[in-house]
């Protein structure tokens, strides 16, 4: 339907709806036919999708390739036994990560999108998810338009359509019938489309297609996701990367001597796989998935809700916090402490004028309109007909109405903050400077004072050029108090090696005195204000938001330089505010943490939304990250350096033992049951002492860790090997199942040490990894012992004098790691 070429009442008919709205029966009939408003994002990946992409590993192709040979040539037991070990680990990564995916999906039910709708004739506030077509719905700055809607009545309404056409100027709408041959959003300027933002003014309009039928819906499977890769993504492909080579070139140096040494070029081959998919940390994937979605999910008990999975780790790795002052360090919670003069005598008249100049739902009109003197002139509103209106915007600082009063001439009433007011106001030398003097005052005790200026108006309109020569006609005094524990919270921010920066809209003089009590020690000049900084040369600015904490007089253009230029010095951000200014910050900061009862934007361009807005509950979420951080460090540790240790082991022994160490379907059971445990980790206890600092990735530290615990092990593993061929002359069997039992217990075992930065009775672990590792270490002792494991794996009996000797070398290895990593973590951690 051609909505666009119709006119207002003919849209109304056409979707069956009135200026009056829906009605209740109408709308649960058309929610019945036409479903929830919602659109599925990509994001949420089918079960099968997560189990194909367990496959994306051309290494288990390949190995799955040569069992499906080596079944063809007749060894059908080991071909099976491969693919059942390869299934295995490929179903373990499926379910763990499906279950993640489950949890991501439950997290994002919590962030919500409201409406103003009106229906049987009143306005709501409703979920965007439940309107229908024929709604009316109203629109103002700052909201995300939540459906295709056709124009009815606006003021001065622009809209930002850079989702839908990449274009960043905002659109200017009409209500008025337009011509077009093809839906292009750029040519029908009386719509609106879902996902778009309100960049100015306000409108309203009526639903005319919601949810696969809006145009953000039609088109979203073509719609990209343009959010660059977080720091972890990147260096964990790069950390990948780094890994493949090292494998890569070890695994065929493996192959060329066994094939070279005439073990046969075919069990060489299927033996260099199947090492190279035992040595390849191929749970990693879902290891990280595992802990980022518990640290997601604890995240959420804390009121923190993630938005993407990967903002969990940046969240911990947060070193420098920029947040608002009101409703962060304050209650945002205003209320009305005085109305007054500047003879300084209360007036009723004045809060009757406010009143009239209110737009939205702003902290202080809505004060305003919950005061007691707002009861005592209800009657006397009644008088005041709103007959246009100059919608609020943060380059002028303050809005305007033209009234009718009876039968006055028209009154434009203008309320803003002082100095906007003022500077539009006429007031004598002295008068200026007692106005001056008196908002000062106020302020540095700690009040947000709005002013109110009018002049009469000869016309019917008024646009924001009819905004000078006002007489100022008096000011409100709102009180904020400061936070209860926010001092606290401040104090535990510092000990967490974050850097805390007050970015304010209020003028000094208030951020001044919020900032003294809450503790900051802090002088006048060491608060920087919007007019100082925007004079400044980007190298200037630069320097100037790294040396001070406390900036006041910010604009929405200003906080994002300030962001950007913190960037710049390599500091890792988190932006907190919840507020239309907000949103450049939010986008550009590393970390943007919104808050639900936020606006629309703001929500949309974070990656944290909390649902309270507390320093305390932010502080625990960045806890919660650095837990998370450390818990997929020790996995990443422990496995890169045991497996290669192993692969080093393989290599060196490859050039004398005149057989294959290890068949491939111990190799990969040895890969399934050591990372079993690991699984766990997500679960694990993390030290306090780990969690007091920012943590980076640090591929040069991982390196070094790989290398140097790696031949450790090696070193080890070469212990048990010489004395079974050259003291105990053991045939295969039992060399195998030997160097089977010690690999898979040393890499179990070794975790309680790599684990933790303290000796290892200092740090208790987890109760599922403590049990985990305990079941799959009596497994691994079981298989030789049993008929099971001599059948299916080809195991052997052990002699008790090399049961011996292979706890004494696990004893041996566990106590050198312990020792030496004190050394390497002092050396090597921080540099």
């Amino acid at each position: 339907m051609n909505f666009w070429a119709l006119s207002s009442s003919a849209v109304l008919k056409q979707v069956d709806s009135s200026v009056q709205g829906l009605t209740h029966s109408q709308i649960t009939g058309r929610l019945k036919t036409n479903g929830f408003n919602l659109v599925e994002k990509e994001s949420a990946r089918p079960a099968l999708k997560i189990l194909l992409l367990q496959f994306q590993n051309w290494l288990i192709t390949a190995l799955l390739l040569a069992a499906l040979i080596s079944y063809f040539l007749g060894e059908r037991l080991e071909s099976l036994v491969i693919i059942s070990v390869v299934f295995l680990s490929v179903f373990s990564g499926f379910i763990q990560e499906y279950r993640a995916e489950k949890a991501l999906k439950k997290l994002r039910k919590y962030i919500s999108h409201k409406a103003k709708v009106l229906r049987d004739g009143l306005w709501q506030q409703i979920d965007s998810q439940n309107l229908v077509i024929g709604d009316i719905v109203q629109l103002r700055i700052g909201d995300i338009v939540p459906a295709d809607m056709r124009l009815i009545k606006l003021d001065s309404l622009l809209t930002n359509e850079a989702v839908l056409t990449g274009e960043s100027i905002p659109v200017v709408k009409k209500v008025s019938p337009v011509s077009a041959k093809y839906f292009l959003p750029q040519d029908l300027i009386n719509l609106v489309f879902m996902g778009t933002a309100v960049a100015g003014g306000r409108a309203t309009g009526v639903v005319v297609a919601t949810g696969k039928n809006t145009f953000f819906g039609k088109t979203a499977a073509y719609l990209g996701q343009n959010t660059s890769e977080t720091e972890f993504q990147v260096q964990t492909r790069k950390f990948s990367q780094f890994l493949f080579r090292v494998i890569l070139v070890m695994t065929v140096f493996v192959f060329v001597v066994n094939a070279w040494q005439n073990k046969g070029v075919f069990n060489s081959f299927l033996f260099a796989l199947a090492l190279a998919v035992g040595i390849t940390p191929e749970m990693l994937p879902a290891i990280m998935t595992i802990t980022l979605s518990q640290g997601a999910l604890q995240m959420a008990k804390k009121k923190v809700i993630v938005k993407r999975l990967m903002s969990v780790e940046d969240l911990g790795n947060i070193d420098t916090l920029c947040t608002d002052k009101t409703g962060t360090l304050t209650e945002g919670k205003f209320s009305l402490s005085d109305f007054i003069t500047l003879d300084g005598q209360k007036d009723l008249n004045l809060v009757a004028k406010a009143l009239v100049c209110t737009s939205g739902f702003n902290s202080t009109d809505q004060a305003l309109r919950e005061s007691e003197p707002a009861q005592l002139v209800a009657s006397k509103l009644k008088e005041f007909k709103v007959i246009d209106e100059n919608e609020f915007d943060f380059d002028r600082r303050r809005m305007s109405v033209l009234v009718k009063i009876n039968h006055q001439p028209n009154l434009l009433i203008v309320k803003g903050a002082p100095d906007s007011i003022l500077s539009i106001s006429q007031l004598s030398s002295t008068k200026r400077q007692q106005a001056n003097r008196q908002i000062a005052g106020y302020e540095n005790s700690g009040f947000r004072v709005i002013a109110v200026a009018e002049k009469q108006l000869n016309h019917n309109t008024s646009s924001q050029r009819d905004e000078t020569k006002m007489t100022l006609i008096g000011l409100l005094l709102f009180t904020d108090p400061v936070k209860l524990h926010v001092k606290e919270s401040l104090v535990l921010l510092n000990k967490l090696g974050i850097d805390v920066k007050i970015i304010s809209g209020d003028s000094p003089l208030i951020t001044y005195a919020v900032a003294k009590q809450v503790g900051l020690t802090i002088d006048k000049t060491d608060i920087i204000t919007g007019d100082l900084l925007a004079k400044m040369s980007a190298a200037d600015l630069a320097t100037t938001v790294n040396r001070f904490s406390v900036f006041a007089r910010i604009t929405p253009e200003l906080k994002y330089k300030i962001v950007k230029s913190l960037n710049q010095k390599g500091c890792v951000i988190g932006f907190l505010g919840d507020g239309i200014n907000d949103a450049p910050a939010l986008e550009a900061a590393d970390v943007g943490i919104a808050v639900d009862t936020g606006t629309d934007i703001s929500k949309d361009a974070a990656d944290i939304i909390l649902l309270k807005k507390d320093l305390q509950i932010l502080a625990e979420g960045i806890q919660a990250g650095r837990k998370t951080f450390a818990n997929i460090m020790k996995y990443i540790l422990n496995t890169i350096s045991a497996n290669f240790g192993n692969m080093f082991t393989v290599s060196v022994s490859s050039l004398f033992l005149n057989f294959i160490p290890l068949l491939p379907s111990q190799i990969l059971l040895n890969n399934f049951i050591s990372d079993v445990p690991l699984l766990t980790v997500a679960t694990d206890n993390v030290d306090r002492e780990f969690i007091k600092k920012p943590k980076h990735w640090n591929i040069k530290m991982i390196g070094r860790f790989m290398t140097y615990f790696g031949l450790i092990s090696s070193f080890f593993d070469l212990a048990l090997i010489l004395p079974l061929l050259l003291l105990w002359k053991v045939p295969p069997g039992i060399f195998r199942t030997a160097w089977f039992v010690e690999s898979s217990l040393s890499e179990m075992i070794v975790t309680f040490a790599i684990r933790t930065r303290l000796p290892f009775y200092k740090s208790l672990p987890s109760f599922w990894l403590i049990g985990s590792t305990l079941l799959s270490c009596l497994l691994v002792i079981a298989l030789p012992l049993l008929i099971f494991g001599h059948k299916f794996f080809e195991f052997h009996s052990l002699s008790l004098s090399i049961w011996t000797w292979l706890a004494a070398v696990l004893f041996l290895y566990f106590m050198t790691t312990e020792f030496l990593k004190r050394w390497f973590f002092n050396r090597y951690e921080n540099s």
